[in-house]
């Protein structure tokens, strides 16, 4: 028998204690990257197509894969759930930013995106799950970090973006918090139903606009749609799910204050952008606002 004290003894890589923190870090990281990553992709790819085929590709290789791995589809009630939620999440809220990062500066994605906890706080609400006071103020404090990291931008663009960016944050919202509550298919395989089910509208929102398919993108581009695809939305996609179902709402969605100040260093370090003052003091803040969120969801646990 082991000498180690139960609360002493090593925790499995497949308890929620550790795959929550490394789902967060998958968020904070490589969706902070997506914004330099759909930059880079909308050289030659425009932004439904562009987002529909990002869903469509990972969305048919994460499902084969599953499926022959020996995994139940999921059942006509999951279909349906999952063709809601991925229709709000990753219709709407992803392919709204595509179409919006064509029109307006990263400034003001940033600050629009950033409103997403916000918008979840007041969904989650609406069902009985209020933030409690110290969550409230993270919430607070990272939304203001990210209004501080954007007083040097330009945040110059089209209302028609800034709107859509509004849209697409309380779609996400309004998806994650209904989610939570309905027959969703097991794991991965919901990321699977849901990025299939989004890619279709995407695709037909598309081609009935009239965008079109690239004839020679560039390299770059077709790399960035390949990063989307992989680890934008297979890899964090999941991990979002995951830690949407085991974490309180709060926390689940504290990345959109993390990934301003991620895909501003990403900027820097691979499309030479520079940092002032003001992206400092930002990044600080919202990371203090972070610290908060976390440790108030600590404390209601102790």
């Amino acid at each position: 028998m082991s000498n180690i004290p139960a609360a002493e003894a090593p925790r499995s890589l497949t308890d929620p204690r550790v795959l929550v923190p490394l789902g967060l870090f998958a968020l904070y990281v490589i969706w902070g990257s997506t914004y330099l990553g759909i930059r880079f992709a909308l050289e030659s790819y425009p932004p439904f197509l562009l987002a529909g085929i990002r869903f469509l590709c990972a969305g048919v290789a994460l499902y084969g894969f599953l499926r022959l791995r020996g995994m139940a589809p999921p059942t006509p009630r999951q279909w349906r759930n999952a063709a809601f939620t991925g229709l709000l999440l990753l219709g709407f809220g992803n392919g709204l930013v595509c179409f919006a990062e064509e029109r307006v500066s990263s400034g003001i994605a940033a600050v629009a995106v950033a409103s997403m906890p916000l918008f979840a706080a007041l969904f989650s609400g609406m069902y009985g799950e209020w933030p409690n006071r110290r969550e409230s103020l993270g919430l607070a404090i990272g939304f203001a970090g990210v209004i501080v990291l954007n007083l040097g931008s330009s945040l110059s663009g089209s209302r028609t973006g800034a709107l859509a960016l509004l849209v697409a944050a309380m779609c996400w919202a309004f998806g994650s918090v209904w989610s939570r509550r309905q027959d969703m298919p097991p794991g991965p395989m919901n990321t699977a139903a849901q990025m299939l089910s989004a890619s279709i509208a995407l695709l037909v929102v598309g081609f009935i606009g009239g965008e079109h398919l690239p004839t020679h993108p560039t390299t770059r581009a077709t790399l960035a749609v390949v990063y989307l695809a992989v680890f934008g939305s297979i890899v964090a996609f999941s991990a979002y799910l995951y830690v949407l179902k085991r974490a309180r709402p709060a926390v689940a969605t504290s990345y959109a204050y993390v990934n301003p100040p991620v895909a501003v260093l990403f900027g820097v370090l691979l499309a030479g952008e520079h940092v002032g003052p003001y992206d400092l003091t930002g990044m600080a803040i919202i990371l203090f606002g972070v610290a908060v969120i976390t440790l108030a969801k600590q404390k209601r646990k102790s």
